[in-house]
């Protein structure tokens, strides 16, 4: 006979094996837990309505609003030509301005894949033209655009802070410097490969035509300013922020550069609105399925069990990040995070880490599985983008990887380097914990 905890546990992963939809596959397995526990059916509904009622989802939506405006509102072009404008001169400067594009948007949009999309469409197609080998050009895209999870407004981020308890602004905040670093340490590589195999510059411009591109794109760069600026100056909350945000790049679209027509509206209101509701859908599923984990007493298990294999700092931390790469493997983001959260938070408690600190190198690590097979959606549709195999791209992908797990390292070596600006920002979540 099994037990409770292991039914929960194994009969999810055959039917995500099975190929059932992640939520669907959630309702069932508690469902069955449910039944063999004995515990009303009433809990189901009770956890799920709960699981949903949740006023920081609700920047979601608008969050993926404002991607699909970005996408269709000419915004990527601008931002591109700033990154150009900036760093166009370097070596491997298409490789440069690909990330720096990615860090951008990742500012407005908060969705891996929006940035994929738009910015792959654009600069791998450039890249192979310039010389840049197929893969590279589809694994450098594809590991640009997790910084869009990283860098605020992650949305995978306010779903962390919003289920599990943390405060989202100071999350949202503390993703900055990490996704900075990430993006800075990506261009590093970048410019070690182009000094080896002697990859091109960008073509010269003078000083006003640098000049204009930035002046082009400063009511673009203003989106994240109207974002962050509001979120940690305590003028809005992030879902208030979401609305000036979506309010923001909608005048530009539709009002300045008249790249959406009004009556495109509906359409991606429509659009956003699906695209919302599936994981929506996996976030009320996930509320009675993250109450079976806590109430089975999953997290605390786990945290004693790797307590019995070693009480360090390093070792607990280590031992977390390995557990994230594994589930990120078969799991998305979003639902890993509401899946496995209370894992999550209670080895970062044994561990004696900040649950900030914990929330920033969990969703960083769960990020990184976007880019590794099988369902390594950023990198596949990078590599469908660059007509390579996706394993081709992922062999060109690994060492960037590397680069990305060195940061989440640094990060553990140093929390200070995640808590410093949300502890300036928002001194009241420190002196509670």
């Amino acid at each position: 006979m099994f037990t409770p905890l292991a039914v929960l546990i194994w009969l999810f992963f055959l039917l995500v094996f099975l190929r059932i939809e992640i939520g669907f596959a959630l309702l069932l397995t508690s469902l069955a837990v449910l039944f063999q526990l004995d515990l009303p059916l009433e809990t189901l509904a009770n956890q799920v309505l709960q699981g949903i009622d949740n006023f920081p989802l609700l920047a979601v939506p608008l969050f993926l609003l404002l991607g699909r405006i970005v996408e269709a509102g000419g915004i990527t072009d601008r931002l591109l030509a700033v990154a150009n404008a900036a760093i166009g001169r370097l070596r491997g400067a298409l490789g440069h301005a690909n990330v720096a594009a990615s860090m951008g948007f990742g500012a407005i949009s908060g969705s891996a894949v929006s940035d994929v999309v738009s910015i792959g469409a654009i600069l791998i197609p450039a890249m192979k033209k310039a010389g840049y080998p197929a893969g590279y050009a589809a694994a450098i895209t594809a590991c640009s655009s997790i910084l869009g999870i990283v860098i605020p407004p992650s949305i995978v981020m306010i779903i962390y802070g919003a289920v599990g308890q943390v405060s989202v602004g100071a999350l949202l905040v503390a993703g900055i410097v990490p996704g900075v670093a990430i993006g800075f340490a990506q261009m590093g590589y970048n410019h070690l490969l182009a000094v080896r195999n002697d990859w091109p510059r960008g073509a010269p411009m003078r000083l006003r035509e640098r000049g204009a591109a930035v002046v082009r794109g400063l009511p673009v760069l203003f989106i994240p300013v109207l974002v962050l600026g509001g979120v940690t100056g305590g003028f809005v909350t992030p879902t208030e922020a979401a609305i000036v945000a979506v309010s923001w790049a909608g005048l530009l679209a539709v009002g300045a550069y008249g790249s959406i027509r009004l009556r495109d509206i509906p359409a991606m209101l429509g659009e956003s609105a699906v695209a919302f509701a599936v994981p929506m859908f996996i976030v009320g599923a996930s509320g009675i399925y993250g109450w079976l984990v806590a109430y089975l007493g999953a997290g605390p298990a786990v945290a004693s069990f790797l307590l019995g294999i070693t009480d360090s700092y390093w070792g607990l931390m280590l031992l977390l990040v390995a557990f994230l790469i594994v589930i990120g493997i078969p799991l998305n983001p979003i639902p890993a995070v509401l899946i496995f959260l209370p894992v999550i938070q209670a080895v970062g408690d044994a561990a004696g880490a900040h649950p900030i600190q914990v929330g920033v190198i969990a969703v960083i690590v769960l990020a990184i599985g976007l880019l590794t097979p099988p369902l390594s959606i950023c990198l596949l549709i990078a590599a469908q983008i660059a007509e390579v195999q996706e394993l081709h791209a992922f062999r060109h992908a690994l060492p960037i990887i590397g680069v990305c797990l060195l940061v989440v390292l640094l990060l553990i070596a140093e929390p200070e380097i995640v808590l410093f600006l949300p502890r300036l920002a928002f001194p009241e979540v420190f002196a509670a914990g």
